[in-house]
């Protein structure tokens, strides 16, 4: 086996169809009806894993293309994050504009962190560096920003009386909205919240666990891990405050009231 942590042959291929068909066969008996989009995720992340690998040996020996990596990362992020925010799919009229208003919230909380990593020398200015980074970075922000739109929109449609009553009384629609809307983003912090808590007592996440089957010494690979939570907790805080701040002013959801 190496150096990975996985071996790659014939028994990686069966215990992944055995994961995928215990995931599926639970969201099918559990009602969830999540069955096949168990499926169709495992089948997605195989083929896009798979074309990433072999992509990324041409990329990362170049910064250029791997910067252009990383805005494709973005891009997608942030078709993903409009989808789950909005509720529209990308066939949906007005696509371009929704998914150009999530890659704000994506950016504004993946960017600042990926600079300031960059900047401190903590990470080397290369292509195998930069990418993995900033998609753990981007990639959180994509999910804060994900479940920050879809509370919110939730939240707006059940209380929309409470936001109508309080344009009524004079509110600005941004405070009218906030009144409802920003304690619901903030329940989209209590996963990195609770992942930053309890790490080393409840997990060892992936950047410490990579780094020791890659030679480090613990105290090496707590220093990665340690940066790598505070950086998505960082990302993920100022991606959900952008967000909703967006929401507020009507830019992301189209029913907010007026």
């Amino acid at each position: 086996m190496g150096s990975s942590v996985v071996d790659l042959g014939p028994r990686l291929a069966v215990v992944l169809g055995l994961l995928t068909a215990l995931a599926a066969v639970a969201g099918r008996l559990s009602g969830l009806r999540q069955d096949r989009p168990v499926v169709v995720a495992a089948l997605r992340a195989t083929v896009q894993l798979g074309v990433v690998s072999a992509g990324l040996l041409a990329v990362v020996g170049s910064l250029p293309l791997s910067l252009a990596f990383v805005l494709l990362m973005l891009g997608v992020a942030a078709a993903t994050a409009a989808g789950r925010a909005t509720g529209l799919t990308v066939r949906a009229p007005g696509a371009p504009r929704r998914v150009g208003t999530a890659a704000v919230p994506v950016a504004v909380g993946a960017a600042p962190v990926i600079a300031l990593v960059l900047a401190g020398g903590t990470v080397p200015l290369r292509g195998e560096a930069v990418i993995p980074i900033a998609g753990i970075l981007i990639g959180g922000a994509m999910t804060a920003t994900s479940l920050a739109g879809r509370r919110m929109r939730e939240e707006i449609s059940s209380r929309r009386g409470e936001v109508e009553a309080a344009l009524a009384l004079g509110f600005l629609r941004r405070d009218a909205v906030l009144e409802v809307a920003r304690p619901a983003a903030a329940t989209a912090l209590v996963p990195p919240l609770d992942q930053t808590r309890t790490v080393g007592l409840v997990t060892l996440p992936g950047a410490f666990v990579g780094v020791l089957l890659g030679g480090g010494s613990p105290l090496e690979a707590g220093a990665a891990q340690l940066l790598v939570l505070v950086g998505l907790l960082a990302a993920q805080v100022v991606g959900v405050w952008a967000v909703t701040e967006l929401v507020a002013r009507g830019r992301l959801l189209a029913d907010v009231p007026r």
